[in-house]
């Protein structure tokens, strides 16, 4: 949302150093990974013995083997994540929450005094930043953030092997679900039909309306069946069952209730959200302060109708659920659209997709965009998320994708840290979020469209796609600044100025340019190439692949026995035929012709990057200039301005950019 932790001692100015996760975890893992597996030698777990857990945990409890299989594949994805906890204090496969004990994860940030809004237009008066400060729990937490304590009740196990061990962590989930049918009156049945509402209550203990959702998530992964080797190498497969319904009865009655539920005081009325979510509504204020003089915290539009919407940005909060919601509620603060709940996929709309939200820190991106944020924190690597969050926003995304006919490509579904600065002066200061832990490769699965190979080794261009668990690059910045980052998996590869390691990495020019060396910064975004973007072939040499980048050629390794991009072709736009070089924009704004006189002209400030005769760009879109002037809270007052002028969003860097269509020629790559 707000940016994230320091990568760099010249930056620290950006975030206030932030604890990894990994030291909350340190003495638990002393604990055996699976303590009731038998060894497969050399002191390591057999690869099955995370399935013969889920099978000890269904006879042990009486739980149906597939009902445990299939919740702890939409809270985990059977991933332990060696006893670190989630974004949302849960634990192991099962994901058993003990907010208290992850609460130290990473400090939580308010407003840094950068402009959101991204717009010279109107005068910045951004808040200051507080100190960086830990999350404060209230003395009674939700039961959605204390089920581990509950599950060691009634297993009779120490919670320290709950958060440690997945065998026992399974146990534990298996001992809550048997006690959510038996508080509503169930008999422990081997119908796993019967089962439907002690899911929904295992994924929404606060909310009748996530747990409805997580429910019928569940029984689809159970239907389709699902099989994967995770984080810790166990193979672990639950069997297909086509034929399975939840019991009628139950799933009446919990329809019900959230129907219920939606119909009280806040329930969704209006709401923009897929019918397979729970959604609530938490508007973000329209108010004018400081004696009427200024306001905050989005601007009222009528889009499309006035201004097309065609990208989604991708965000994360850098802050607890709790901590969002009330800074989306300053008015002095800034805003998005959505909030999405790590725990569970809650849902809370703030501002109406009609409207423009200030998330991006790029007017004109702003004005044509949807902002969502989750629950997360970029530079701490082991607060992993949910998957049941990742499946929330993917539904939420497909959904808003059909709506405004929005392609679901890397192209026009950005990052945050995909978003270009408007002009030189605040590269910089752009922010890194979501960062090379969100897995993009696992998010576009979800959202129907798998980066997959669409050419062959002529096609012109190759779509980044490393494998997320095996690519580990090392990061720095997570803890303080210098230090490692935990090892992890990660969706971005690093570019060198030639295809060897030892090569220098790659320059850019408008995020350093006092001419400091690229770092290995969690948050320097320099050289680094991330899945899904798409970018032009520029030469190959062994097991390395070139590509154009910032007006370089930079090189990433790419073998052919473990591939970390796949041949594709599209549109390239290179610079005319004449053309030594060509400038680069960080927004589409019209020709100062355009413009009305009670409107004032925008520059058209080109970036610091040039684009050379003979380089190719990755086509994402052709876009005809406009300007939304929206500077006061007096709606009367706001303007569209279009021009004449037509420009090509390209893959210019680790960002995209904007391209003049008069300046280059649209071809092909494979020509």
């Amino acid at each position: 949302m707000r940016g994230s932790a320091p990568d760099d001692a010249s930056r620290t100015r950006r975030r206030a150093p932030r604890r990894s996760a990994t030291a909350l975890a340190a003495a638990a893992l002393l604990v055996p990974l699976v303590a009731a597996a038998p060894s497969a030698g050399a002191g390591q777990p057999r690869s099955d013995a995370l399935q013969r857990a889920f099978g000890d945990a269904a006879a042990r409890y009486h739980v149906p083997r597939g009902v445990l299989l299939g919740v702890a594949y939409l809270e985990s994805r059977w991933d332990g994540h060696g006893g670190a906890p989630s974004v949302s204090g849960g634990y192991g496969p099962m994901h058993l929450t003990d907010a208290r004990t992850a609460v130290a994860r990473a400090p939580e940030f308010g407003a840094d005094g950068e402009d959101a809004r991204g717009d010279s237009a109107r005068p910045v008066r951004a808040t200051p930043r507080p100190a960086a400060r830990r999350a404060v729990l209230p003395d009674r937490l939700p039961e959605r953030l204390r089920t581990l304590p509950e599950a060691a009740k009634l297993t009779g196990l120490p919670a320290e092997r709950l958060r440690t061990d997945p065998a026992a962590n399974v146990l534990g989930g298996a001992a809550l679900l048997a006690a959510h049918q038996r508080a509503l009156g169930l008999p422990a049945s081997a119908d796993p039909a019967r089962w439907y509402a002690a899911v929904a209550r295992y994924g929404g203990q606060d909310d009748a309306r996530s747990g409805a959702a997580f429910a019928r998530d569940v029984f689809s992964v159970m239907r389709q069946g699902e099989s994967r080797v995770t984080d810790a190498g166990q193979r672990v497969t639950l069997a297909a069952a086509p034929r399975l319904t939840a019991d009628p009865a139950q799933e009446k009655r919990l329809g019900a209730a959230t129907a219920q539920r939606a119909a009280a005081p806040g329930g969704p009325g209006a709401l923009e959200c897929p019918w397979s979510v729970a959604c609530e509504s938490w508007p973000a204020p329209y108010e004018e302060y400081d004696n009427g003089t200024n306001y905050g915290n989005h601007d009222l539009a009528d889009r499309p109708k006035d201004q097309r919407i065609d990208t989604i940005v991708i965000h994360d909060t850098e802050g607890s659920w709790e901590t969002t919601l009330r800074l989306i509620k300053d008015p002095k603060y800034v805003s998005w659209h959505y909030t999405i709940r790590s725990a569970d996929g809650l849902i809370a709309q703030h501002v109406p997709t009609k409207d423009v939200a200030w998330h991006a820190g790029n007017w004109f991106v702003n004005a044509h965009s949807i902002g969502i944020e989750h629950e997360g924190f970029l530079a701490a690597p082991d607060a992993w998320y949910t998957e049941a969050m990742y499946r929330t926003s993917a539904r939420l995304v497909t959904y808003l994708a059909a709506k405004y006919r929005i392609p679901l490509d890397r192209q026009h579904i950005l990052g945050h840290d995909n978003v270009p600065g408007t002009t030189p002066g605040t590269i910089p200061g752009m922010h890194t979020d979501p960062g090379p832990y969100w897995d993009w490769a696992h998010y576009f699965t979800l959202l129907g469209h798998p980066f997959r190979r669409t050419a062959g080794p002529d096609g012109g261009l190759v779509t980044i796609r490393p494998s997320y668990d095996r690519n580990r690059p090392v990061y720095t910045g997570c803890e303080k600044a210098g230090t490692p980052c935990p090892e992890h998996g990660s969706t971005a590869v690093r570019l060198h100025t030639a295809p060897s390691d030892s090569a220098p990495l790659i320059q850019d020019i408008g995020l350093h340019p006092d001419g400091a060396a690229t770092t290995t910064g969690v948050n320097d975004t320099a050289a680094r190439a991330t899945t899904g973007q798409r970018f032009a072939v520029a030469g190959r040499s062994g097991d390395w692949t070139a590509i154009w980048y910032l007006g370089q050629q930079a090189w990433f390794r790419n073998p052919r026995s473990h591939p970390t991009a796949v041949d594709a072709k599209g549109l390239v736009a290179t610079p005319k035929a004449g053309r030594a070089e060509i400038p680069v924009y960080g927004r589409a704004y019209p020709e100062k012709e355009a413009y009305p006189s009670q409107v004032p002209v925008q520059s058209v400030t080109p970036l610091p990057y040039r684009l050379l005769s003979g380089q190719r760009y990755a086509v994402g879109g052709k876009v005809r200039a406009d300007y939304l002037y929206a500077p006061t809270f007096d709606i009367a007052r706001h303007a569209v301005v279009r021009g004449e002028d037509v420009y090509y969003e390209i893959q210019v860097g680790h960002r995209v950019g904007y391209v003049r269509a008069a300046d280059v020629d649209v071809r092909p790559s494979e020509s």
